[in-house]
């Protein structure tokens, strides 16, 4: 008797087995499965995952993050520039900009009396290594070699 017992539970056991690959394989696993790939291809997303309990747009927005960012170049009269920030992040959707905190660094631009090197700061700033533009908001400041000082809200720098 104690066979029969052990053979019924093996058969139960085999019986779930046979379940849980009649499900997988007849169907709706298969669904399953190209509902989780096809979501996370539509919404174009890297993290996609099924949990509500994260927050994926904060996830998504801050995947991209640098400390003590620096981006040195030169502009189009071939004249040198280095931007340094304390921290640096780039969102999924857009990818051409680096938003920065806290920016720093110097630019040196072309004047008629000669080359004028002017040391910049500001709160944030947004750089477009695309388009080779630099944003800056809150308190900026630059100081010119040449004497010249601005303190203003915003300023927009074409590299």
């Amino acid at each position: 008797m104690k066979q029969n017992q052990r053979n019924l539970i093996i058969i139960s056991k085999h019986k779930r087995l046979t379940r849980l690959w009649q499900f997988f394989f007849t169907g709706w696993g298969l669904v399953m499965l190209a509902v989780l790939v096809a979501a996370s291809l539509f919404t174009k997303q890297i993290l996609w995952t099924p949990i509500t309990a994260i927050n994926m747009k904060d996830v998504v927005h801050n995947q991209f993050k640098m400390t003590n960012a620096t981006f040195v170049g030169t502009d189009k009269d071939n004249n040198p520039f280095k931007i340094k920030a304390v921290s640096g992040n780039q969102e999924y959707d857009k990818p051409d900009i680096v938003f920065l905190e806290k920016p720093s660094g110097t630019v040196v631009r072309n004047t008629p009396t000669g080359k004028v090197t002017d040391n910049i700061s500001a709160m944030r700033g947004q750089f477009n290594h695309k388009e080779k533009t630099l944003k800056l908001n809150g308190k900026v400041r630059v100081n010119s070699s040449n004497g010249d000082k601005i303190l203003t809200d915003e300023m927009v720098i074409k590299l």
